[in-house]
């Protein structure tokens, strides 16, 4: 049961909570981890709507030197099978042994070093940020397919899509993974299902037949050495069916009680589904003879191919199998381009969660690892959105483009992690009195591995480490050229700006790090209040400096203006008022120099002594009242914290204004303007003025 205390007060809610929801206590943050159904749609969808372009990549590349080429699709999407099986395999033991979130990041960073560490984290950085920019840009092209009116407006309505992707990631993890998970299921049940008939009609002898079966390709000569680089190319482009695996190895803490088992049971999952979906469409397109070609006018018989859109594999393929233009086609495709531009939620969470482990350890802002309203890392889903933002509307959303900036980071990641791995079980095996796993205590109970199980473990992420620094290799060479070396300047970059965020955050600590030469102490404790005009601010900061029985205290007014100086001291009298009021002249029309000039000289002259200077502060409701008020305070403000010796009181004034922040507003007394009677003065006084010391 909820008490009072747990609501937020009404005066709190602002257009921020109408979009994300009510802040939640902490104590809620329990309620807000993931169950494994939940956490599926969360983490995988990005390896699992990856599905529906890299069949379509990997055959498209082998096309590029002929039908025959085709006879190699099942040997290459065999390998891709089998490194994702290694891969998948590789990430159970990490997640076991690194359980606290870091993933590859913290795997390289204790096992090859802090340099390795960061050249992960800015390769995953890039990678979740390209995630998002990728999956948007390919599910905007796949809606403008179906309504080509809409071309036009491709960069607003990708930027439209992230935005909404941020605003339903800001309102929590559970939220989030209800609102993925239908669209999810949908498009894993409905391709299986299409699998399953299509294999079906197959063995019935009536396979599905595309309506690209017809075309003849146009291929291009190739050399020996062509027709292994084209083969490789044929396996990276296929390899995009691996990204996002490692998001469930950052996201572990995002999990339920035992976090490192439902994390793994999860990994394996979603492997075993992309596995079956990968393969089954593969099949299923070699079966109905799907023809897709980079440029459509090399397909051979199709005379529209300048005029009309040529349809993706997974379109062509469920055409085949239930028909054009029939239900199960039209559910299909709207599960598909939901899904994709649904993928970029698996770096909506594996970012932030990153980001978190990155400040944690002072390569990053604190601020990421600051948890928002809803118990997430808020700060990191803003910057992760407006990162990709700006790269769809640097590159117009052109996913020919995009795709080329792709998978470079994860393989990166996937090298260093692996083979930091291999680093972490050598350790384990040559002190074996000791756990293999002493972190994964921390998270949940995990128990000590036997020896035979850290062999199996050191085999299998030493497979996967030289499988995947393969890829990498294969990768950045068929990629480099065509865009990929942005990823390489990028990443420096970051890498460079984590290690000077680090080197700040050191040396900020070693200064303020108590040593025992330094001493504070103070021989007295003046107080001034900063006066402008007789207002009723001025008088509730003298209030405020009197009540906090100063040893001293004194009004001090900077003079710009003769007549204004004039009519204060009138008012200062005529108010009762038995403080000092100093005037200092300003020749340059200058607040804070003569000001700080009176304090430096009044420190020389009384030693060590503590001055607060009392400043009231306007507290409005609308934001354009800042552009109205409080500049010079602020000006003058800025210039006294930077003189020793001095600390500035702020005294807020509510304006009317302020009840829409805080539902209470400045009123008169009870009666008092109704009688139009004079109100006398009250006496402002310092409460023992023998307690001051004579003022020169």
């Amino acid at each position: 049961m909820t008490n009072e205390a747990d609501t937020p007060p009404a005066e709190l809610k602002s257009p921020k909570h109408w979009i994300i929801g009510d802040p939640l206590p902490t104590e809620h943050l329990e309620g807000q981890l993931l169950p494994k159904r939940f956490a599926l749609p969360i983490f995988a969808s990005d390896p699992l709507s990856s599905v529906a372009y890299a069949p379509q990549e990997l055959l498209m590349i082998l096309m590029v030197g002929g039908l025959a080429f085709l006879s190699f699709a099942p040997w290459v999407a065999l390998a891709v099978i089998v490194l994702l099986v290694t891969v998948v395999a590789s990430y159970r033991q990490l997640i076991r042994a690194y359980p606290s979130g870091g993933g590859d990041y913290e795997v390289a960073h204790r096992n090859l070093g802090e340099k390795a560490g960061l050249v992960v984290a800015s390769a995953l950085l890039v990678d979740y940020v390209m995630t998002v920019v990728v999956s948007v840009a390919s599910g905007v092209d796949n809606i403008i397919s179906a309504i080509p009116e809409l071309n036009p407006f491709r960069v607003e309505i990708a930027i439209v899509f992230v935005i909404i992707l941020a605003a339903i990631n800001l309102r929590g993890v559970s939220e989030s993974s209800k609102a993925f998970a239908v669209p999810t299921y949908l498009f894993i049940g409905s391709v299986f299902v299409m699998v399953v008939v299509g294999l079906t009609r197959t063995f019935l002898g009536d396979p599905p037949v595309a309506e690209s079966a017809t075309f003849g390709v146009e291929a291009e000569s190739l050399t020996q050495a062509g027709i292994i680089l084209l083969l490789l190319r044929s396996f990276a482009s296929g390899c995009s069916a691996l990204t996002g695996v490692e998001a469930i190895s950052n996201g572990v803490p995002a999990f339920r009680l035992p976090k490192v088992r439902n994390a793994q049971m999860t990994l394996v999952l979603m492997g075993g589904i992309a596995i079956v979906l990968f393969a089954g469409l593969t099949v299923l397109a070699l079966i109905s003879q799907v023809h897709y070609a980079e440029n459509p006018c090399h397909l051979i018989g199709w005379t529209e191919c300048a005029t009309e859109p040529q349809r993706s594999l997974i379109a062509q393929v469920a055409a085949a199998t239930f028909g054009d233009a029939t239900v199960f086609f039209y559910v299909i495709q709207a599960a598909t381009a939901l899904v994709l531009l649904l993928a970029a939620n698996t770096a909506f969470n594996g970012f932030p969660l990153l980001g978190s482990v990155l400040a944690r350890d002072g390569y990053a802002p604190k601020s990421l690892s600051t948890r928002g309203d809803r118990l997430i890392y808020s700060n990191g889903v803003v910057i992760l959105a407006l990162a990709a933002s700006l790269i769809l509307l640097i590159f117009q959303a052109n996913l020919t483009v995009l795709i080329q900036l792709y998978i470079i980071g994860v393989f990166v990641s996937f090298t260093l992690g692996q083979t930091g791995m291999v680093r972490h079980w050598i350790r384990a095996l040559r002190a074996p009195g000791r756990p293999a796993q002493p972190r994964a205590k921390q998270v949940d109970d995990v128990k000590p591995l036997s020896r035979g199980a850290i062999w199996r473990a050191l085999v299998i992420n030493a497979i996967g480490a030289a499988m995947t620094a393969v890829v990498l290799i294969v990768v950045t060479i068929t990629k480099f050229t065509h865009g990929a070396w942005i990823v390489f300047v990028l990443m420096p970059i970051l890498f460079f700006l984590m290690m000077g965020v680090n080197r700040y955050y050191r040396d900020v600590e070693k200064e303020i790090e108590v040593d025992p030469t330094t001493t504070f102490g103070a021989t007295g404790d003046h107080a001034v209040v900063l006066v402008g005009r007789m207002q009723k601010p001025t008088l509730k900061a003298l209030d405020y400096a009197i009540a906090a029985r100063h040893d001293s205290i004194e009004a001090v007014h900077v003079s710009l203006d003769d007549e204004e100086t004039k009519r204060l001291k009138k008012d200062w009298v005529k108010q009762n008022i038995h403080v000092k009021l100093r005037i200092l002249n300003s020749p340059y029309r200058d607040l804070s120099h003569p000001l700080i000039q009176y304090i430096k000289a009044r420190r020389e002259e009384h030693g060590s002594e503590v001055v607060t200077v009392y400043m009231p502060q306007y507290i409005v409701g609308h934001w354009w009242e800042n552009l109205l008020h409080n500049h010079k305070a602020r000006r003058v403000r800025q210039k006294l914290l930077l003189v020793h010796g001095v600390t500035v009181a702020l005294v807020p004034w509510l304006l009317d204004s302020s009840d829409l922040l805080y539902g209470r507003r400045s009123r008169p007394l009870p009666g008092q303007d109704r009688r139009g009677e004079p109100v006398r003065p009250v006496p402002r006084r310092p409460i023992t003025e023998s307690a001051q010391k004579p003022k020169r």
